[in-house]
Parts: structure tokens; sequence; C-alpha cells
């Protein structure tokens, strides 16, 4: 079974994402407060982890940015009453996965969920994809290589990686010209 951490110091908001989360096959912990929230991380390897930001002593942003300088990749819905840029860039840089602004429903509760599993699911296919595609390329199997990179464009066309192998590709043909542009490309999404 699935397991998330809800964090917040609101009963009320508690609740309602437990009741969510198990209706969704969640086994759920939770916490009032972050100092809680991190000895829970500590002792339990989470999913999901739904953290409030504007907490009594130990902030939601400063209980992300523990868990990561620890190694801990779980993905981190933050929520909000009070959103601001500033709060909402520094946990986009520590891969806040979502930012859940207060009120919410158990219905937006179900989208950024939802969200969530499909890149997690556009992730993986996009890993597969490119590792297939290296080996067809070193075994010479150009046209299967190119129909994996091109599926991987219409997930995500902002990937430098895929760009730098249909350049592989090609090279391989002999077509410099192109090989070159696409290089390019790959370069602009590298920086």
């Amino acid at each position: 079974m699935k397991k998330a951490l809800v964090v917040d110091d609101t009963k009320s908001i508690r609740l309602l994402l437990t009741t969510c989360l198990e209706t969704m096959g969640y086994e759920v912990s939770s916490a009032v407060n972050g100092e809680e929230a991190l000895n829970l991380f500590q002792s339990t390897d989470y999913d999901i982890a739904f953290i409030d930001i504007k907490m009594p002593e130990i902030s939601g942003t400063e209980v992300l940015r523990r868990i990561r300088s620890l190694g801990n990749q779980v993905p981190v819905v933050i929520m909000t009453a009070f959103g601001t840029v500033k709060n909402a860039v520094e946990c986009t840089k520590l891969n806040a996965v979502a930012y859940l602004q207060k009120p919410f429903t158990a219905d937006k509760i179900r989208a950024v969920l939802s969200e969530i599993n499909t890149s997690r699911n556009n992730a993986t296919e996009i890993e597969s994809c490119l590792n297939k595609s290296k080996e067809y390329l070193e075994l010479g199997r150009i046209n299967e290589a190119y129909s994996l990179l091109k599926n991987v464009l219409s997930i995500n066309p902002s990937c430098g990686e895929c760009y730098k192998l249909i350049g592989k590709v090609h090279e391989i043909e002999g077509n410099l010209h192109e090989a070159k542009r696409f290089y390019d490309i790959s370069n602009l999404f590298d920086k």
C-alpha cells in the first residue's frame, strides 16, 4: 500500500487530506508541525507528502529543505493559503511537484495526484525510450531509434538528450547539416 504524509497545523485540512488519500488507497500518517514531520520522514519512506508552508516553529519550506538535504526525493505537494511568488520559486527549486492553494476540495487533491502520476509515468516512459534508442543506435537500427525519439519529443518537447540523439541519427545517416542543427537545439535545453 502506498504511504502518504500530511503535514499541517490545521486539523480540518489534515482530516480532509487523510480522508481523500485513504479513499484513493493510501496509508496516511499526519503531523501537526515541522518537527513531527521530520521525525516521521526519518522512520518511514513515503510515496508522497503534502506539507503546509506556514506552520509554527519550522516552516514547510524548511521541512522540504531539510529532507532534500538528506537525499529524500519524495514527491512533495506544498500547500498554502498565503501563496507568494517567492515561496513558489523557493519550493520549486527544492523540487516540490505541485503547489496547492488553500482552500481546496477533494476533487482538486485527486487532480493533483493524477497529474503527478501522469508525470511519473511519462518520466519512466521517456527514460525507457531514450535507453532503448541508444541500444538501437549502437546496433545500427537507426529507423527504430528515430521512431522512439520522436515518441519522446511528443511527450516532452524540451528533452535536450533526445535532440542530441536525433542529431546522432542524422550524423550516422551522413546528414551533417541536420545533425548540427539538432546538436545546437540540444545545447539550448542543456543550459
